[in-house]
């Protein structure tokens, strides 16, 4: 079950894999990890500015410690010339630990300073090589765009395209469906003509009609080809000559067949 179970997974991680490659697209992905790096940018100048405002407390700190470790000074400097050494003691006692305040504060400061100097620094460069991805990122979507756009030019003169592959199918149907047609209709003219079906409109010829317009068809083709070769010869043809000969004896054989018949007296 376990090796079952992991070649389930195998195939769903790869089926997924699969859909996810279609679905992707490079400059989406492109404009999506230039956002992040946009937000990593915000979030180091965020940084520096924090470590330059702690910096700029511990100065204010730092400033007024001096001030108190200042005055502390010239209180026990008065306090000595009117003869109050114990004054004078304590006020240089509070100014010593003033004093060891402010060196903790001066560490701090210098150690915030470095801080803020890296984080500085580090901004700089990722804004650098974020002005470099934006460059380069539009470089790449300018010419995934121009790639896209060859393909499916290239595509459509090919005809294997989506959108031509529809137009080419539809093409081909409808040059199938109309050859489809002329065979059918040359298939019944050719079964009506020999007979095999009837015509039901009643204009079909019979077997009679067809074979006298068989045979005068026959004749006007003797009859045209006698034609051509009188005028390739030069002269009348030969049934052309027996017509002419025909009507002319016609009216000599009339008086001798009124006289071959006897009258009859009534």
């Amino acid at each position: 079950m376990s090796g079952v179970m992991k070649r389930m997974g195998m195939i769903f991680r790869a089926k997924a894999n699969k859909a996810l490659d279609r679905a992707e697209d490079p400059r989406e992905t492109l404009d999506y990890s230039y956002q992040k790096q946009l937000e990593l940018l915000q979030k180091v100048r965020r940084g520096v500015a924090d470590v330059a405002t702690s910096r700029k407390r511990l100065e204010l700190q730092l400033n007024q410690l001096q001030g108190q470790s200042a005055k502390l000074e010239d209180q026990g400097r008065k306090a000595l010339a009117l003869g109050r050494e114990d004054l004078a003691r304590e006020a240089l006692s509070r100014r010593a630990a003033l004093q060891q305040q402010v060196s903790d504060l001066e560490v701090q400061h210098q150690t915030l300073q470095g801080e803020e100097e890296k984080l500085t620094l580090a901004a700089q460069r990722l804004q650098a090589k974020v002005d470099a991805f934006r460059t380069k990122k539009e470089t790449i979507k300018a010419t995934y765009t121009a790639a896209q756009a060859q393909t499916r030019i290239a595509e459509s003169f090919s005809g294997i395209s989506e959108e031509m592959s529809d137009v080419g199918l539809a093409i081909q149907r409808a040059e199938d469906k109309t050859a489809q047609l002329q065979a059918r209709a040359g298939a019944i003219d050719e079964l009506l003509a020999s007979g095999a079906l009837d015509d039901q409109s009643g204009l079909a010829k019979d077997d009679i009609q067809a074979e006298l317009d068989r045979l005068s068809g026959g004749t006007d083709v003797e009859l045209e080809l006698q034609r051509m070769k009188a005028e390739l010869a030069g002269g009348p043809s030969a049934q052309q000559q027996a017509i002419e000969g025909g009507g002319a004896a016609a009216p000599q054989d009339a008086p001798q067949q009124q006289q071959s018949h006897p009258r009859f007296e009534k």
